[in-house]
């Protein structure tokens, strides 16, 4: 690529990360991690394995996925919801991470500094599974919803969705109920 054209690139790639954060601003989603958008990874950094240090592991809750109960670790602070898997090396088949946030809007997530493939379940505040997405290791392009309604995202095991039958649809609950009953901010 000539220089003029990455200097486009780049201007595109400020342009829409400027008009992402301003639109995303009030919202609570501007700067949270693994839910704002970042220009791609060259297929070069691609390959780097990051050095860090994984977040503990956070609270859990039961989730009832379709007939499947899952361990997930609940990430709903801004700090948590930025860290998310990152720099971790394994994952067990029937655990995943469930990402809360205060309100229903459009997010976008992607796999900074995060080694495990993993699929991802755009939610809505209801509980039901609106999309469900691959995302492949260290793959720093976000997957934007394509709904502005999601409210929850559960990251599990690259495939997971698959392989257990859970398609749109779906509605996820907790041992204590719905995720209404179960996330109503008081």
């Amino acid at each position: 690529m000539d220089f003029r054209k990455m200097k486009e690139v780049k201007l595109l790639v400020s342009i829409f990360v400027l008009l992402f954060t301003t639109a995303c601003n009030g919202q609570g989603t501007a700067g949270q991690g693994t839910a704002v958008a970042t220009p791609p990874v060259t297929s070069s950094t691609a390959q780097v394995v990051p050095k860090g240090n994984p977040q503990p592991k956070l609270p859990t809750v039961k989730l009832w996925v379709g007939t499947n109960q899952v361990s997930a670790e609940i990430a709903s602070t801004l700090i948590q919801i930025q860290t998310g898997m990152m720099f971790r090396t394994n994952m067990a088949e029937m655990e995943g991470m469930l990402f809360v946030f205060p309100q229903p809007q459009q997010v976008a997530f992607y796999m900074r500094n995060t080694l495990i493939p993993l699929s991802c379940a755009y939610i809505d505040r209801e509980g039901t599974i609106l999309e469900t997405f691959e995302m492949q290791p260290l793959n720093e392009t976000a997957i934007p919803s394509k709904s502005h309604e999601v409210q929850y995202v559960l990251e599990m095991k690259q495939g997971w969705f698959h392989r257990h039958g859970i398609k749109p649809g779906v509605v996820v609950s907790t041992e204590r109920g719905t995720f209404p009953q179960t996330f109503r901010r008081r």
